[in-house]
């Protein structure tokens, strides 16, 4: 039970049974009781200022007390004067309305909103090529020592990981080193990343004008947004649910972060290799790769 509930409590029992045996009963202390039934009542007296001093700390969220009393008096009519204001202003937690302002949405995510359904170029395709489409997502690694975060990038057919790379947190640095080795890996297959499509969700990682820039401006890579989360992108939450399972024993005995990449490298080149696949024929996917008509290699 809240401290305030408590206090009501006290409030509408203490006719009956006195105030020193309610407070008693409900654990609360006598300076304690006094400081909340004076902070209601002086709640209720301005309770007429609360839909004003609301509105004013939406609409200018820059405003500190003392133009919020000016705002009031103006344009409110309310003659109240700064030390109220600012009372008030802290018994209902005013300052965090100010601060909660939502930031105006980046270009990016303009567009994503304007697309809609097709920011998904997935979802429309009815055959999808060996290297057309690769997915990506950050997933979290627990280890001995703490935690980290994993993004893989997997080609839809050959379900080869392109590219990877660990980080301590899921940032955009991260990302970007596993497009260059995913990128490193097509110039070894004799594909280039031009007109691939990337899917992933929408994290800020991915909404970013470094990622954005990068995949779309310099590497004409088409970028594709799963529109419900990990839902969109059931491939990419797939590989990385049975890559913890698998390999759980593995990573928790990494007792540091680089020995945990060593771990995360000697099973990536695991799965590339020699981990049959019943997608492929029950082929590794460089096995699958090696039989296909224009293989490269």
């Amino acid at each position: 039970m809240s401290v305030a509930a408590k206090v009501a409590l006290v409030e509408g029992t203490r006719a009956e049974f006195g105030l020193n045996a309610a407070l008693c009963a409900l654990g609360l202390s006598r300076s304690t009781w006094y400081y909340q039934a004076e902070r209601q009542t002086y709640g209720e007296k301005y309770e007429r200022l609360r839909g004003a001093l609301e509105a004013i700390a939406r609409e200018h969220p820059e405003y500190g007390y003392r133009r919020t009393t000016t705002e009031l008096q103006e344009v409110y009519g309310e003659p109240v004067n700064e030390k109220v204001v600012r009372r008030l202003h802290l018994l209902w937690d005013l300052p965090l309305v100010r601060s909660t302002r939502r930031p105006r949405p980046s270009g990016i995510r303009q567009v994503l909103v304007a697309a809609g359904s097709r920011a998904n170029l997935v979802a429309s395709l009815e055959t999808i090529d060996p290297f057309a489409v690769a997915y990506t997502d950050f997933t979290e690694l627990v280890y001995a020592r703490g935690k980290a975060q994993l993004m893989p990038m997997v080609d839809h057919v050959t379900k080869l990981v392109l590219g990877w790379e660990l980080g301590e947190r899921g940032e955009t640095g991260v990302a970007l080193r596993a497009w260059e080795k995913a990128k490193a890996t097509l110039r070894r297959l004799g594909r280039s990343p031009d007109g691939m499509i990337v899917h992933h969700d929408q994290d800020t990682v991915y909404t970013s004008y470094a990622w954005t820039g990068q995949l779309l401006l310099r590497d004409g890579v088409r970028l594709s947004y799963a529109l419900e989360g990990a839902r969109d992108n059931p491939e990419m939450e797939s590989f990385n649910s049975r890559f913890k399972n698998e390999n759980r024993s593995l990573l928790l005995e990494a007792e540091t972060f680089e020995e945990l990449r060593r771990v995360v490298r000697k099973r990536m080149k695991y799965y590339n290799g020699r981990r049959r696949h019943s997608a492929l024929g029950n082929q590794a996917p460089m096995a699958y790769i090696r039989a296909l008509p224009d293989s490269r290699r």
